[in-house]
């Protein structure tokens, strides 16, 4: 979201959505399963990939104050990362030519004529991006996108050597992954550049939800919230899981959030960490105390001859009741806030 809010959703709102999407035309293809969420998984891990562009804030940070014990000022590390954030990585145009340039890195077959020519198209076409990107941005360009494209290869060898999916797919698995990442930007932060290098833009200031700086957080986490909903459910249908899966007793404990509108500090986009913190923190309150009423006796378990530890593991009814009490804290807060402020 904001400085400090945006770094908890890298891995959440945009990776969600595009495991979701990934997730839901498997389904369609009727893929199996397991090949379908695997297929989620891959793309939702290429669409965290543009946010590898906050290397150059920690660049930017004196290392030497970790050593010594001194404090290091958030301030600083924000006002770095926001000189890049959104930018290069996030472009419709470099995804266009990464996201087919890291499907042809993924082939791994035996060594042969086409196996060469697919990778020395591969290195051509990301080092061409590291090269356009030092002219345009200079040394900044270079670290930021070299990054990008060794985080993205990376990601592509692995996914073609752990996973069955081929390289064709890999390469549409990037695209895909890499086009959703900057629409979730728009309503949480400066807008990304999203025809990087040209010097053209298509949004020149964030997508602001409702005038009130409150109910426009509010709005921009229940969006958030919202994608976390599509990727769950999408996993509920594809597994064949009951929507009885929200539906448990703790999630009522979510409403009591509703009085942190009166004594927390109103958030918004800008100072929004003890909101966030919170907020999850009830919503997995709810999961936890559903998860624990759901365990045998603990006496019971350890003198069965079929003990199993996994049964203390929490699944996946742990995060659907996280989920509900998340959402149920939230309709509370918004309509105590919405109250005291009308």
């Amino acid at each position: 979201m904001s400085g400090e809010c945006s770094l908890y959703y890298v891995f959440l709102g945009h990776a969600l959505f595009a495991f979701a999407l990934a997730v839901l035309f498997a389904e369609w293809r009727d893929w199996p399963v397991q090949r379908a969420l695997t297929l989620g998984v891959v793309t939702g891990a290429f669409a965290a990939l543009p946010d590898v562009d906050v290397v150059y804030a920690l660049a930017a940070i004196d290392g030497g104050q970790f050593i010594t014990g001194g404090a290091v000022d958030p301030e600083v590390f924000w006002s770095a990362a926001n000189e890049v954030h959104r930018s290069m990585t996030h472009s419709l145009v470099i995804a266009g030519i990464a996201g087919p340039a890291f499907g042809l890195w993924a082939v791994r077959r035996a060594p042969s004529r086409r196996t060469w020519l697919a990778r020395t198209a591969a290195v051509l076409l990301l080092v061409s991006l590291v090269a356009v990107s030092t002219v345009v941005s200079g040394p900044l360009g270079t670290l930021v996108m070299g990054a990008f494209v060794i985080a993205g290869a990376v990601l592509a060898a692995f996914a073609a050597r752990r996973t069955s999916l081929s390289p064709r797919t890999i390469g549409f698995s990037a695209t895909a992954g890499l086009f959703t990442h900057p629409w979730g930007d728009l309503v949480t932060g400066e807008p990304p550049r999203l025809l990087y290098p040209l010097q053209l833009t298509v949004f020149d200031g964030r997508v602001v939800l409702h005038p009130d700086p409150t109910i426009n957080l509010l709005s921009a986490f229940a969006l958030e919230l919202a994608v976390v909903w599509i990727a769950l459910l999408a996993v509920v249908r594809l597994t064949d899981h009951s929507l009885w899966l929200f539906s448990d007793r703790s999630v009522v404990l979510g409403a009591a959030y509703g009085a942190a509108a009166v004594v927390l500090v109103p958030p918004t986009l800008e100072v929004s960490y003890h909101f966030v913190f919170s907020i999850l923190a009830v919503g997995t309150v709810c999961g936890v105390l559903s998860w624990y009423r759901s365990l045998p006796p603990v006496h019971a378990v350890f003198r069965s001859p079929d003990f199993d530890p996994r049964a203390f593991r929490p699944d996946l009814a742990f995060v659907a009741i996280a989920l509900a009490g998340t959402t149920i804290a939230l309709l509370g807060y918004v309509i105590v806030y919405v109250a005291l402020v009308s």
